[in-house]
């Protein structure tokens, strides 16, 4: 089966930073040092205080090969937002019918985070983007291994616990791409750059490895 083309984008993007700023400066701060070391996808987090602002502001600063998302939309309200803000796909922590269903009105890709079987497939056929594995630290990569077994048409983003040392076994599994935050974004702007360069390196040598 053919990929959508908002999986294809995800799947050229390959690492997802989630970015989770104290303020909007902050946030575009960590943004750019990111975009500067090479990132492909970038969430902003509604936990960040003008997640909207923060999300435009990179958006702008951003070259259009970087996409550009919203995370932790909890409410309908959140997906507005990050819709009017130019975001490029909106990744919920949890998965809601009616966040699903306005995502689909908004034409904006969503991306539910769910663990268990039932969870994905109700998400899954509602209308998900793809499937935001989430705490992927608490199943490990082993559950994709065992989940995609009867699930095979299913896509998969695991975010949480995703590291340089395991990326490849989680590409391995079949995922679509992977979210990274702590281990990306934090400290100064030059480690940040420095880790996202790691991280696209990481990512070059999966591909190389792994061709196709």
């Amino acid at each position: 089966m053919a990929q959508s083309p908002f999986l294809a984008e995800l799947s050229r993007v390959g690492v997802v930073a989630v970015i989770r700023g104290t303020s909007a400066d902050q946030a575009v701060e960590m943004g750019q040092a990111l975009v500067a070391g090479g990132m492909l996808g970038i969430e902003v987090t509604f936990t960040t205080p003008d997640c909207a602002r923060a999300i435009r502001q990179l958006r702008d600063f951003a070259p259009a090969s970087v996409a550009v998302g919203a995370g932790t939309v909890r409410s309908i309200a959140d997906l507005e937002a990050a819709a009017s803000a130019g975001a490029g796909f909106a990744v919920s922590p949890h998965f809601d019918v009616a966040i699903c269903t306005a995502a689909k009105r908004l034409g904006i890709p969503y991306l539910p985070g769910c663990i268990t079987p039932t969870e994905i497939l109700t998400a899954w056929n509602a209308g998900a983007s793809c499937i935001k594995l989430f705490p992927g630290s608490l199943v490990g990569v082993d559950y994709v291994n065992a989940i995609r077994g009867p699930l095979p048409d299913v896509p998969f983003m695991p975010t949480g616990g995703v590291t340089l040392a395991n990326m490849p076994e989680w590409f391995a599994a079949g995922v679509v791409a992977v979210g990274m935050g702590g281990g990306l974004a934090k400290g100064t702007p030059a480690q940040i750059t420095a880790a996202a360069q790691a991280a696209m390196a990481r990512l070059g040598e999966i591909r190389v490895s792994r061709p196709g």
